[in-house]
């Protein structure tokens, strides 16, 4: 007897042939084998003169859906027919979840088998799984393929109504979608509040102390009884002290002052407490809690998370990726708590196992959380994956792991100090038993705030004790608008709101990006005034469509389909043709809807208006000659656009730009303007002869107001040319990229070595000896900070690209690998004594992906050197879906 098998995916096919009997065939469908038209060219001739033929659904005749088969998936199709007929049976075994049920349904319909037909679903592939699954087989669900195909259909009447409305109001080739439209709604709901916010200025004094050699630091919060105005007491729309609190606001004067009356005086310890906290480890991942994960500690987007994650089930590494639960099976925890016992020992295991329960009523996809495969776990290491698919692995198996291990016993510390009429606080964290912290620290979504992991250590304290203060300063602080929503804060606020599933907050986040609803800048979504403009014209004239609780009581219906709870015909009658349903109102809006003020962008404490234009947003403002337009650059926010800005980019248009001077060699003028990237400075006159006047970018932090002409002629005469390299001869040059400047060495055919150039340096000054200094450092050199007064375990050698050390220390959760200022963890299962240098060599390479940013913001009376470390994400650019 002979069979078919179908999957999605030619990895997935692979994969399952090594588990499957003499006499199975594996084919791939690529995906859907089809799909609502996509565009007019795959309307059918039968309907292409109906008046729902655009939207694919015959709404007069019960929502029933037009399905075509994409040109590309036509070979597919007819190679899956031929595979067919050579066989006695056919098993689809698409994914478990709604999606896959709904893939099986259609290559059902289509490739219509005269063979017995069964439905194999399987969370992992493994061979135990497999051949499970093949003895469960079952039919095809007919209630999840109709509650998807209702999900489907109702995708495309919002997105192919709403959309050719967008088009007619504001800008071509906008959309709209059921959660796309509320998830840009969140974005810019959070981009008015910045705009709104206004700052607040407060000062308090930071104290260095030590006792017995050993130092700590301590804030002031009290004077004279009464507490010290932190940022929590401002009210963010004034920027003042909200009404009602009690509380000291001290200014830089008061504050230089208090530091002053306080210096030298003795300090007392007055009050100690220590208060014993267990923490429990996090639930294993979920689709929604992967997705935060990845984007906090590996800076990866969603869409290429689940690229990954998808991957890696395919190849049989971890169970599958698109869930909403947190439940583990059995034999999961029996691998996890083996793992555990073997790798950290018995004392890391928790008393009693582990089980998560899914709280979120709308939980309906895979019926485990994501975890690494099979009945026993292999580690990372053991995997001999690479990249972005062992960083993924391995946040799943610890997180995994360190679900069955046993709690952190923490002692948090607090200390009250008293010098004169001052009251300071210190915090202190002892961590008495790391438990699960041993494996796996969850990220946090504050780029301030210390992890779980880290202690803070106060000398031994008691109360009478006089500490010796080695240093008072006087420390400013603005307060900060609200943060904008990373891809992992935007995630979990539709989750927690109810708003769309997991499993394909990807591609929302995706199509955001894509249509131009909002930038990625430093792994932060800013929406643009495009977003701002659409969401304004959908909440005042169709508000269901962007109210969070409306979406969600929508997703709770479309679950209550599957389940059989609700009826698919009736809701998508009420909700499209109904009085008040989504045709009903866009008849009736779109006559009221006047196009100029659609894409008007209304922003209070502003003169000037802001359209979006054919080439996108501009400022408008009339004055006694007439309408005065200036395009506003990509990198201005909404939030930043304030009266001087307008000012700015206004006065180039009304004035002319703004000259600097005469170049010294041509006689051209230099002007400094504004486009749409940013201030630059151009030489001569744009003319039908000269059409291409030569450009050049403002160096980072210089404003079209201080540049010099000195500085224009240098900025055009990148790149400069500093000599030649003394052993290869090549040409060394200076000059401006994307990411800011760079010297540059020509090795001929091995290609050209680059080095971004360090704060000090000047690009337009830089000196050929200052150039090879920087070429002659390794790109990734790091210099050597030695662990805190701690003594190396063990010394591995020297790197052999910047020449640093390399030593073994322990650590409150064990001993680690450190090599500059990058610490890495020594493989579970690993002694000391056993690693080698190309071992941790190779670890070391691992974990240089995973960094961290963070940032802090302040003033202070003493000279402080500040740094912030930036890391940056690329959204890949793909066609966007509907949703």
């Amino acid at each position: 007897m002979s069979t078919l098998v179908i999957v999605e995916s030619p990895t997935k096919a692979r994969t399952i042939r090594n588990y499957l009997p003499a006499g199975y065939r594996v084919e791939a469908s690529m995906g859907h084998v089809r799909d609502l038209p996509q565009s007019a060219s795959e309307i059918p001739a039968a309907v292409k003169g109906e008046s729902w033929a655009q939207l694919g659904v015959n709404v007069d005749a019960d929502f029933e859906p037009v399905y075509v088969v994409p040109k590309d998936k036509k070979k597919i199709v007819t190679q899956l027919k031929d595979a067919l007929k050579d066989v006695d049976e056919l098993i689809l075994a698409t994914d478990e979840d709604r999606e896959g049920e709904s893939i099986s349904w259609h290559l059902y319909q289509l490739l219509k088998p005269k063979v017995p037909t069964k439905r194999m679903v399987f969370h992992e592939i493994t061979q135990e799984a497999i051949k499970k699954a093949l003895k469960d087989c079952r039919n095809i669900n007919e209630q999840l393929v109709r509650a998807q195909e209702t999900r489907r259909i109702l995708d495309r009447l919002v997105g192919y109504t709403l959309s050719p409305l967008l088009w007619k109001k504001i800008a071509w080739g906008l959309s709209a979608g059921r959660v796309q439209s509320v998830a840009v709604r969140v974005l810019v709901t959070r981009e008015r509040q910045r705009r709104a916010f206004h700052e607040g200025t407060y000062w308090d004094l930071k104290a260095s102390l030590s006792k017995e050699k050993t130092p700590f630091g301590a804030q002031l919060v009290t004077l004279a009884g009464t507490k010290i105005a932190n940022g929590s007491d401002f009210d963010a729309a004034t920027g003042q002290i909200t009404a009602g609190r009690n509380v000291l606001l001290l200014n830089e004067e008061q504050a230089v002052a208090l530091k002053e009356r306080l210096t030298g005086k003795t300090w007392s310890v007055t009050e100690m407490e220590e208060r014993p906290v267990t923490r429990k480890p996090a639930p294993p991942f979920t689709t929604s809690t992967l997705q935060q994960e990845s984007n906090r500690k590996l800076r990866l987007s969603a869409r290429d998370t689940m690229r990954v994650a998808q991957n890696l089930y395919e190849q049989g590494y971890i169970t599958y990726m698109r869930t909403d639960s947190v439940h583990l099976s059995d034999q999961a925890i029996a691998a996890a708590r083996s793992c555990v016992e073997k790798l950290y020992g018995q004392q890391y295991l928790s008393p009693q196992p582990r089980q998560y329960t899914t709280k979120s009523k709308g939980a309906q996809e895979a019926h485990e959380a994501i975890r690494p495969a099979g009945s026993s776990f292999r580690t990372p290491q053991e995997t001999g994956l690479g990249g972005r698919e062992l960083a993924i692995y391995d946040l799943i198996w610890k997180r995994t792991v360190a679900c069955q291990m046993a709690d952190s016993r923490q002692t948090q510390i607090t200390v009250q100090l008293q010098v004169e009429d001052a009251g300071f606080r210190s915090s202190g964290k002892r961590i008495e038993f790391p438990g699960y912290l041993r494996a796996y620290v969850e990220g946090s979504d504050d780029p301030e705030a210390a992890l779980e992991d880290q202690e803070v250590i106060l000398p031994n304290l008691k109360v009478g004790d006089h500490p010796n203060c080695t240093e008072l300063e006087a420390v400013g602080h603005e307060t900060q608008p609200p943060a904008r929503y990373t891809e992992a804060t935007l995630v979990k606020t539709l989750e927690s709101e109810g708003i769309g599933r997991p499993s394909t907050y990807a591609s929302i986040i995706g199509t955001i990006i894509d249509k131009g609803y909002a930038h990625l800048v430093s792994n932060a979504l800013i929406p643009t005034f495009t977003a701002f403009a659409v969401t304004d014209l959908l909440e005042k004239h169709f508000p269901d469509i962007v109210d969070p609780s409306f979406t969600s009581k929508m997703e709770q219906t479309l679950d209550d389909i599957a389940t059989g709870e609700a009826k698919w015909l009736p809701y998508l009658q009420q909700f499209y043709l109904g009085e008040k349903g989504l045709e009903t109102l866009v008849k009736e809006r779109e006559s009221q809807i006047d196009a100029t003020k659609a894409r008007t962008v209304e922003l209070e404490n502003l003169d000037a208006k802001v359209r979006i234009g054919k080439y996108g947003p501009y400022i408008e403002v009339v004055n006694g000659d007439g309408v005065i337009t200036a395009s506003i650059p990509k990198d201005l926010t909404p939030s930043d656009l304030d009266p001087k800005q307008v000012e700015v980019l206004l006065r180039q248009k009304t004035t002319g730009p703004d000259q600097v001077g005469r170049h010294p060699e041509t006689g051209e003028p230099i002007y400094v303007k504004i486009g749409a990237y940013g201030p630059y400075v151009q030489l001569g006159d744009k003319t039908d002869e000269n059409p291409k006047p030569k450009q050049a970018s403002l160096l980072k932090g210089v404003t079209p107001e201080t540049v010099t002409l000195e500085m224009a002629v240098g900025l055009l005469a990148l790149p400069r040319t500093l000599g030649v390299h003394p052993v290869t001869g090549g040409k060394i040059q200076a000059s401006l990229g994307r990411f800011g400047p760079y010297v540059v060495h020509d090795q001929g055919k091995e290609g050209k070595d680059y080095r971004s150039l360090k704060a000090a340096d000047n690009v337009l000054t830089i000196t050929l000896e200052r150039a090879l200094e920087l070429l002659s450092e390794p790109k990734k050199g790091r210099s050597s900070t030695n662990s805190k007064s701690k003594a190396a375990l063990r010394e591995l050698g020297t790197h052999p690209e910047d020449g640093e050390t390399i030593n073994i220390y322990d650590g409150p959760y064990g001993p680690y690998i450190k090599h500059g200022k990058t610490n890495v963890s020594i493989p579970e299962g690993q002694s000391v004594e056993n690693i080698t240098l190309a071992e941790a060599l190779n670890l070391l390479a691992a974990k240089a992906s995973t960094g961290k940013s963070t940032r802090k913001t302040s003033k202070s009376t003493s000279s402080k050197s500040k740094s912030t470390a930036k890391s940056s994400t690329t959204a890949a650019k793909k066609k966007a879906t509907e949703s």
